[in-house]
């Protein structure tokens, strides 16, 4: 059967949408009117839109990244319980929550029952299931361990994910509270500010510098401050323009390791990431060179890419994985000396996981301590401000009651 997709009405008048399996498209339309709708618009999906001839790579059909993991995991588990892995992607297509999840599982169904394997029919889904996921699966199918490879698949999406949330929140809740703390300054220098210092200009005196200080920024503010924000606009936009070419964003990314903080939270990210992916490759059976070239492309920095790709070709001449990744000179020794460890005892893709385990705490932990100092820090700076513009407020006013003293 091939999979349909359909517009059709209701008895009531109401427009219905979906996806529903077929052996023609006038089959199709007899199963609509079967359940007493009318059928108006019914087509092949474009998964089978190219049948008998050279077949395109559909479109139809997207996963969410937590809608993946979920269908990883209970894939797994229907296929664990000896389920057929046609049964198993039909059962998955009935509890889709919307018309495209069903096209992809459907999609997914039908080329399964054409004879293709799973991993050649994710492949039609590039967007959706990338290299590693493909390669996993693959190696899951040749070495008859599919379920516990999606399980292992399934635990790996969580964690990447919650890699995500974390360095996420690392950078929202700093961005957040910064933004607030400046528009809280700017509203004060623009509207409270000028309405109380100019109660000074009619008495005749000199002000204290700090006064005439907080004036000029208040008026630069009011004058200058929209084109100010304008062209910091206009410059982020056109640094966003130069870190798409190749040799910028290259050169950017090796900058970023070298930041005190940033860099450190980087490189143990990345650490993390590359361990991780390598680890389940090679205890899926995947060979070392293969898994560190599918793992290559899991990383977020482009400089420590070309590094993974310095050490693939090391390797592949017969050097050692820790010497290979000790002489690119950036991946902490740690994670040399345990590959090292993994090396010489048979048991690389364990501590490939120990090193990820380390990894990831050590970039939570970094996240944390810079969460709790960059807080008071923000509250001092906010502080500082308050007192600065109380000082320039309270000063003239002490001097013009000197001055009625007299």
């Amino acid at each position: 059967m091939d999979s349909f997709q359909y517009q059709a009405l209701d008895a009531q008048g109401k427009t219905r949408k979906g996806v529903l399996e077929a052996e023609t498209e006038r089959h199709a339309r007899q199963l609509l009117r079967d359940q007493g709708l009318f059928p108006r618009k019914v087509e092949r999906s474009s998964v089978e839109k190219s049948r008998g001839k050279v077949r395109a790579k559909p479109r139809a059909g997207h996963l969410a990244h937590d809608q993946k993991t979920l269908f990883t995991r209970q894939l797994a588990t229907l296929v664990a319980a000896g389920l057929p892995l046609e049964n198993a992607l039909e059962t998955l297509s009935k509890q889709a929550e919307n018309d495209k999840q069903r096209s992809l599982l459907l999609g997914l169904r039908t080329r399964v029952r054409e004879g293709h394997s799973l991993a050649e029919s994710l492949q039609n889904w590039p967007n959706t299931f990338e290299n590693l996921y493909v390669a996993l699966v693959a190696a899951g199918e040749k070495a008859g361990r599919l379920d516990q490879v999606l399980m292992r698949l399934a635990d790996y999406l969580e964690t990447s994910q919650k890699q995500r949330q974390k360095a996420t929140m690392a950078l929202v809740y700093p961005v957040l509270l910064t933004l607030v703390s400046l528009a809280i300054v700017i509203a004060l220098m623009s509207f409270v500010v000028p309405r109380i210092v100019s109660q000074f200009e009619h008495a005749g005196q000199t002000l204290p510098a700090i006064t005439r200080g907080l004036i000029w920024l208040s008026d630069a503010i009011r004058d200058w401050g929209v084109a100010a924000a304008i062209v910091l606009a206009l410059l982020l936009v056109l640094m966003r323009f130069l870190l798409q070419k190749p040799a910028i964003k290259l050169a950017w990314h090796q900058r970023i390791l070298g930041l005190p903080l940033l860099g450190k939270l980087s490189r143990a990210l990345n650490t993390a990431r590359l361990s991780r992916t390598v680890a389940i490759l090679t205890g899926s059976g995947i060979p070392l060179l293969e898994g560190l070239k599918v793992a290559r492309g899991t990383l977020g920095n482009i400089y420590l890419q070309q590094k993974v790709e310095v050490v693939v070709d090391q390797v592949r001449e017969g050097v050692s994985l820790h010497r290979a990744l000790e002489a690119s000179g950036e991946f902490p020794p740690m994670m040399v000396y345990m590959v090292a460890s993994g090396e010489a005892s048979g048991e690389l893709d364990q501590m490939l996981t120990r090193v990820a385990d380390l990894q990831d705490g050590e970039f939570q932990q970094k996240v944390d301590v810079s969460l709790s100092l960059f807080e008071p820090l923000m509250i001092l700076f906010m502080g500082g401000v308050v007192l600065t513009i109380v000082l320039a407020i309270l000063l003239p006013i002490m001097q013009l009651n000197n001055v009625l003293n007299l």
